[in-house]
């Protein structure tokens, strides 16, 4: 059994082409202990996390870089994506969502994460950066 907590990080520059790394980083995380399911719903997570922060807190600005953060313990794991973007309030903006369009083609992110996370914040760091930080829960497979 592995020793918690677990945790890593990576830096990738503003551009969604970095979304690839990132996937693949995280892809090489991944514990046999955690449900596949929970595992694919994070990985989701993290690409609308990712997304957002270059189309949205970034709007594309290539000079700044998105920091990711990963934590695994024995009960949960926890993505911390950290953006350089202007304030945002995600419990505000959750609230004025309009249902979910299921044929349009963006717009369906924050609700996903939302769906997905038990825990769900979006935080101003004393740095002036952003911080979206998602909590999954799990279960330990036995027999694995």
């Amino acid at each position: 059994m592995s020793k918690f907590p677990l945790s890593a990080s990576l830096r990738v520059p503003t551009d969604l082409s970095a979304l690839a790394r990132v996937l693949d980083w995280f892809d090489g995380l991944e514990s046999p202990i955690v449900p596949q399911r929970i595992w694919l719903q994070l990985k989701t997570a993290l690409a609308e996390a990712f997304t957002n922060a270059v189309r949205h807190a970034h709007q594309g600005e290539s000079a700044l870089t998105v920091e990711i953060h990963f934590e695994q313990t024995a009960e949960f794991l926890r993505l911390k994506v950290i953006d350089c973007g202007p304030r945002f309030d995600l419990e505000a903006k959750l609230q004025d969502l309009p249902d979910v369009d299921l044929n349009a083609t963006g717009g369906r992110g924050l609700r996903l994460m939302d769906c997905i996370a038990d825990e769900l914040c979006y935080t101003r760091l004393e740095d002036n950066r952003n911080c979206l930080s998602l909590l999954k829960r799990y279960q330990i497979q036995s027999g694995s």
